[in-house]
């Protein structure tokens, strides 16, 4: 089969020929229709520290996707070829501490579809029974190839309660995007974002947020006060990874105002932490999606009309991926979608109404 491959310990992707994944007993083969690319796939692509430290090669990237059941393993019953399927890229060792408690994704002997597994930029791609996610058909096949990111974002903007809550968000890459809308539809009354990429605050725009400012240029503080806020942020959304984002949040959260961190900050990253203490500010971390009542979450969001499609901005052929990745490092994209199928799609997929 044609995938995706990191070949060398270099900057790079390589389309390679690989043998097709053969399931175990256990496990679900899927027959790869969408994928989309993630930041993560980024630094594979670009070899950048983290990637040298973490990923080995050969190995076939990507994580986030839809498809279709090809076969299944023998002792897997709860799923047949010809279903509709996306899938949870943390594969979880099911017997630790958290995993009994039903906390699989605090798991600390997680792998990753795509980082140290192979992964969705395949034809076919193969996982565990247990990581497989039942799609709704109608669904559109764009959105269910984004569940995962969705799934971050979901997971990082429902960690505390939002309704009627004023909210920050950090950050205006795909996941920060989705918060957006999320955030909204669970009953924000104001939702600012800033960032310093024009292309990016101009999705929020379309997405429904308050406000969309230009971190280099615009002033929370000036928002608020437009906006008759008096107190500060209830909750922050912490979707950027950069310090002075994180500080400039905190400087605007009112007392009390709970924060929740998805970015990843740099080990030397300082913070004011009297700002922490003394207004009694809540920060949690974010890791994955919580398995599976993010998926649950998600799924219900968009049967009740939750709209992520803005975010989703071009599309290529498997085969065009090195022009896909030009444009995604060149930060004038949201969500990239690659198209594997081959020949009609399956009955029921649904696609999005602008293609």
């Amino acid at each position: 089969m044609r995938a995706l491959v990191k070949k060398e310990r270099s900057p790079g992707l390589w389309l390679e020929e690989v043998p097709r994944p053969v399931p175990g007993e256990f496990d679900v083969l899927i027959r790869v229709l969408r994928a989309s690319i993630c930041g993560t796939d980024v630094h594979i692509y670009e070899w950048d520290a983290w990637a040298q430290k973490t990923i080995p090669t050969p190995m076939v990237i990507g994580h986030e996707f839809v498809g279709v059941i090809e076969a299944v393993g023998r002792f897997v019953h709860d799923f047949q070829p010809g279903m509709i399927v996306t899938g949870e890229g943390h594969v979880v060792c099911g017997r630790c501490r958290n995993c009994l408690a039903g906390r699989r994704h605090l798991c600390n002997q997680t792998s990753g579809v795509g980082v140290n597994r192979p992964g969705a930029f395949a034809e076919y791609l193969t996982i565990p029974e247990t990581n497989v996610w039942l799609a709704d058909p109608k669904i559109p096949l764009e959105i269910l190839s984004c569940f995962d990111p969705l799934g971050n974002a979901v997971h990082t903007a429902l960690s505390f309660d939002v309704l009627g809550e004023d909210v920050l968000i950090t950050g205006a890459g795909p996941i920060g995007l989705m918060a957006v809308p999320i955030v909204r539809h669970a009953g924000a009354r104001y939702v600012v974002i800033t960032d310093v990429n024009p292309y990016r605050l101009e999705l929020a725009r379309k997405l429904g947020v308050t406000v969309a400012l230009d971190a280099r240029t615009g002033s929370l503080h000036e928002v608020m006060s437009r906006l008759g806020m008096k107190e500060g942020f209830d909750v922050g959304l912490e979707m950027s990874g950069d310090a002075g984002a994180l500080n400039g949040m905190l400087a605007v959260m009112c007392h009390g105002g709970k924060l929740a961190l998805l970015g990843i900050q740099s080990k030397k990253a300082a913070i004011d932490w009297d700002l922490v203490v003394f207004n009694g500010l809540t920060i949690k971390g974010i890791y994955g999606r919580e398995m599976y009542e993010t998926w649950y979450k998600m799924t219900a969001l968009i049967q009740s009309g939750l709209d992520i499609a803005p975010v989703i901005t071009h599309h290529f052929p498997f085969d065009a991926y090195e022009e896909a990745f030009e444009l995604m490092r060149s930060g004038q994209s949201g969500k990239i979608i690659l198209h594997w199928e081959d020949g009609p799609l399956p009955p029921g997929a649904a696609g999005l109404k602008s293609e």
